[in-house]
């Protein structure tokens, strides 16, 4: 039986969870929807289902959950991007999608002339390292013998690589396979396997690089074998 108050229709009825009166999903000032038990927007809040918290009106456009109310603006200034990110962005959207993997295929392939021109294995015995860390310390870096590493690599001679630096070694295939996926898939849309690396497969790699910086350096045999 409907509870009339006056001519205008029937009084509001109670929100069969709390006893409450129904009202209309409303906005926080937050910016965003209220959510109800079950996570969907426009769901009465979870603390206070039947009642919405004061000071809070307007409700969400109709069909268009998350966006500001009419007539209500942001509580935090939107920043405008600066010119050269809007050149950038500008730049990117203009570009075929081939622009990107060629200039990352150039940056490779200006890195593979270098080491073949300077043959970095053929140094000077006095002559000062190139590396702050070794100029300074005397100590290989986590980097040390790693052009002369891939200069081996680039003539075939895997042992001569594998003594100068062998983590870039093992990874130097994986690293040329997400290149050639990542490269494929943006300039012609190969769909090639991906490798699926996790945290802890990555966190591995990098506990196993700093364990090799560290032996590399220790001034025992075998050891002494390991260091450029």
């Amino acid at each position: 039986m409907s509870h009339v108050t006056s001519v205008d229709g029937p009084a509001p009825q109670p929100h069969p969870q709390s006893g409450g009166v129904d009202a209309p999903p409303q906005a926080s000032q937050s910016g965003q929807p209220h959510t109800g038990p079950a996570g969907e927007p426009g769901a009465w809040p979870a603390g206070g289902p039947g009642a919405w918290p004061a000071g809070e009106p307007g409700a969400w456009p109709a069909g268009e959950p998350g966006a500001w109310p009419a007539g209500q603006v942001p509580p935090y200034p939107v920043p405008e991007p600066d010119r050269l990110t809007r050149f950038v962005v500008r730049l990117y959207d203009r570009s075929p999608r081939w622009a990107v993997p060629l200039a990352a295929l150039g940056c490779v392939a200006a890195g593979i002339g270098y080491t073949l021109l300077s043959n970095p294995t053929h140094a000077a015995p006095d002559a000062a390292p190139t590396c702050l860390l070794k100029l300074t310390t005397g100590l290989d870096c986590p980097g040390c013998g790693g052009t002369r590493a891939l200069w081996y690599v680039l003539h075939a001679d895997l042992p001569a690589a594998a003594r100068h630096h062998f983590l870039f070694v093992f990874a130097l295939p994986f690293l040329a396979y997400l290149f050639v996926a990542w490269a494929g898939k943006q300039a012609f849309g190969w769909r090639l396997p991906e490798l699926q690396l996790s945290s802890k497969v990555i966190g591995g790699f990098l506990a196993a690089w700093l364990a090799f910086s560290v032996v590399r350096n220790l001034p025992w045999a075998p050891f002494t074998s390991l260091y450029v």
